[in-house]
């Protein structure tokens, strides 16, 4: 017996083998999902130190600028979740504007993108429970052990299904957020280092050539923001709670970032930052929790430190599996992994082969005692960052193209202007990224050059895989990103390559 969605959307049918959860997830739990892949703690304490470096107190405004670049982005990648609602959001996107091999290609680029990004903090995750069990209790555990009960407590969650999955991230969210909150109502109460200053929102200090580096960093704080869109088919309430939630999102990214990483300038002081960032880049933030909160505070940012990094872990693990369910699902990849479970409707084949992966590498980097953060955590997050960056141009272009041709009702702002613009600043902002890319990665000119090209093999696999089934299965291949999936079988009218 179908049911009907909130959202006014087609009739929601009977769950069946290749379906998630429907109607799972309110604006409130996508919100959190998607903030908590963020991890904002983390970003906060281990990578704002490095935006700092480039662009000192410059940062918050860098945090402004990017979210409304990212804000034109989601207009017209929100418009066009009314005609995609797909667990493989970028490939349904690009498929349905730039055709089925480009699409093909994205969701191949995007599953590399989102895994890389998830095993990557696993590097992260074993750093800091290593060292913080190491201070409370003397004892020296392998950051790799820490890392695997992270994978098996990740694999357990995902199994479960997105609603525990949720409620879990909106917990660990809470807290984090908290703990940052509680650190800059302590700075500013305390008058900072001096005389409240602006200057860091000031167009004189942002707009300077030498923040162009800092500029091909921020946004990496907005990585992940767009993942509430594979998590449509199991939203409640339709394409109304995927873009109220995204631009929640959004929103929240650049105001809250923009606000913490102030009162940090407070803290330290607006001519001070950036020599105090390279003086000690890993310690900047944590200092400024010593300095100016109690040391319960600290105490408590340090554990939060942890759940941050598993927070994000869960989230990306969330993501990744659904990309790999998509492709699945569509024959992309083996129809396996297009398989959900009876009982909690997650994609438990997908989630299966993800934590596999990620055990695989986590494990080659002990058994080859390979560093966790210069070569796991930076490598991985760099081939996220250009891969998600990447689908972002190639989003807007997608949108530009798909509603120009089969929506021009939506009007000239949503369907042209807003992408266009964002468009062509994220592509400056992918030149930025490239062009520092050594700021990202630490590694050198051949390392450099092998994260960039598995980008690009990632891309060209995906086209091969589209070509190959052209040619094996062409009933299959000539509906590739046809069906919107809202607990229907029923197919979007498409027009597209």
């Amino acid at each position: 017996m179908s049911t009907t969605s909130s959202g006014g959307d087609r009739p929601a049918a009977t769950a069946g083998p290749g379906r998630l959860a429907a109607n799972a997830m309110g604006t409130k739990d996508l919100v959190f999902t998607v903030l908590a892949a963020l991890a904002p703690l983390t970003l906060i304490v281990a990578v704002a130190p490095l935006h700092f470096l480039k662009g000192g107190a410059a940062v918050p405004g860098g945090y402004l600028v990017a979210g409304v670049v990212m804000a034109l982005f989601a207009s017209g990648f929100m418009t066009m979740s009314k005609y995609v609602r797909n667990a493989g959001a970028f490939y349904a996107t690009i498929a349905r504007g730039l055709g089925r091999p480009l699409g093909s290609g994205a969701a191949t680029l995007a599953l590399l993108a989102y895994n890389a990004l998830q095993i990557s903090t696993y590097g992260a995750l074993g750093l800091y429970a290593a060292g913080t069990f190491e201070k409370y209790t003397d004892m020296s555990v392998p950051w790799w052990v820490f890392a695997l009960v992270g994978i098996v407590l990740v694999a357990w969650l995902g199994f479960l299904g997105i609603q525990t999955s949720a409620k879990v991230l909106g917990t660990l969210l809470i807290l984090e957020v908290a703990v940052l909150a509680v650190m800059a109502l302590f700075v500013l109460g305390k008058g900072g280092s001096g005389e409240t200053t602006f200057t860091s929102f000031s167009p004189g200090t942002v707009f300077t050539t030498s923040n162009a580096a800092m500029f091909g960093l921020v946004f990496g704080a907005f990585m992940g923001f767009e993942s509430t869109a594979i998590f449509s088919e199991e939203a409640r309430g339709g394409v109304r709670t995927v873009r109220r939630a995204t631009y929640i999102a959004v929103a929240f990214i650049a105001i809250f970032y923009a606000f913490i990483t102030w009162t940090i300038v407070q803290a330290i002081g607006a001519d001070g930052i950036a020599a105090a960032a390279g003086q000690d880049t890993a310690g900047l933030v944590t200092g400024v929790f010593d300095q100016y909160t109690p040391g319960s505070v600290t105490a408590v940012m340090e554990i939060l430190l942890l759940t941050s990094a598993f927070a994000a872990l869960l989230a990306l693990h969330n993501a990744a599996n659904r990309y790999l369910f998509a492709l699945g699902r569509e024959r992309l990849m083996p129809a396996l992994f297009g398989r959900t479970h009876p009982r909690t409707r997650s994609p438990y084949l997908a989630g299966a082969a993800q934590t596999v992966l990620a055990t695989v590498v986590v494990a080659a980097w002990a058994v080859f005692d390979l560093d966790p953060y210069l070569g796991l955590l930076l490598w991985g997050s760099t081939i996220g960052f250009l891969g998600i960056i990447a689908l972002w141009a190639l989003c807007c272009l997608a949108v530009i193209v798909y509603l120009r041709r089969n929506a021009v009702e939506d009007g000239l702002w949503r369907t042209l202007i807003a992408p266009g613009l964002s468009l062509v600043l994220l592509c400056v902002v992918i030149a930025l990224v490239v062009s520092n890319i050594s700021l990202l990665t630490g590694a050198g000119t051949v390392t450099n050059a092998i994260l960039l090209g598995s980008c690009v093999i990632a891309f060209a696999a995906g086209i091969a895989s589209a070509m190959s089934l052209r040619s094996r299965a062409p009933g299959q291949y000539a509906v590739l990103a046809e069906k919107t999936f809202n607990g229907t079988d029923g197919a979007v009218p498409a027009a597209h390559p």
